[in-house]
């Protein structure tokens, strides 16, 4: 059975605001029988899957979880803007994986950076570009320290006490940003008044980052293939 159709029928009716109750009568099926299809109880069946797509106008397979793309579009390194509209990407020799993937993180930084400056506090900006910066100055280390030819002396830190430190400081930003989200203040910082203007649904973050969202949705499939690889399949 298919895990994520359940998941993504009840994400597209309740970002609809539909009733369940209306969703079954308008696609021809029991209540019983649609909520059975949204918790996984019950595989539907070719007919259903075309119905729901044309219902929430999506494609057979966003609905299957085959695509992040609502429209079922498979991205490519063209489909993804320039982060500088005046510089066009160049692709170095064996480079086009590093050059898409930049692209795809620079862009969903853009939308993160952006839904951060909405949510109004400053304490949730610093925490999160904190934690981005020690992932960055990991990921650095980690390339630096491959060529026994560079100086260990370019960092302050020793590598030894470094690597857990900064796993440290990074749970910290993750924990501090949390709380600051959840209005809970911290070290006297501000925090996160209403989340009004950070409502996200698949419509939304299409709408409102044309291009960009695409970046964000393959992120998010990839992460969480990623994440899936490393737990049992009923994690969900």
């Amino acid at each position: 059975m298919n895990s994520d159709f359940p998941r993504i029928i009840t994400l597209l009716r309740k970002e609809r605001s539909i009733s369940q109750k209306k969703a079954a009568a308008d696609l021809g099926v029991s209540q019983a029988l649609l909520s059975h299809y949204e918790k996984g109880i019950r595989e539907c069946g070719l007919d259903f899957l075309v119905k729901a797509a044309d219902y929430y106008n999506v494609s057979c397979d966003y609905l299957l979880g085959r695509s992040p793309e609502p429209a079922g579009k498979t991205i490519s390194f063209e489909d993804i803007p320039e982060h500088n509209p005046n510089q066009k990407e160049q692709i170095l020799a064996n480079g086009v994986m590093a050059s898409f993937n930049k692209k795809l993180i620079i862009n969903s930084t853009t939308v993160l950076f952006s839904l951060l400056q909405k949510c109004g506090s400053n304490t949730l900006i610093k925490e999160v570009s904190l934690f981005l910066m020690l992932a960055l100055y990991k990921m650095f280390r980690i390339i630096y320290s491959s060529n026994p030819k560079n100086d260990s002396h370019f960092f302050t830190i020793n590598e030894v006490i470094a690597d857990g430190a900064s796993d440290a400081a990074m749970s910290i930003c993750e924990a501090n940003a949390k709380a600051a989200s959840k209005g809970v203040t911290v070290n006297g910082g501000d925090v996160v008044k209403s989340m009004d203007n950070t409502i996200i649904t698949t419509n939304s973050l299409s709408q409102d980052y044309p291009g960009l969202s695409s970046s964000m949705l393959n992120i998010i499939k990839n992460s969480e293939a990623r994440i899936q690889m490393m737990n049992p399949p009923d994690m969900k």
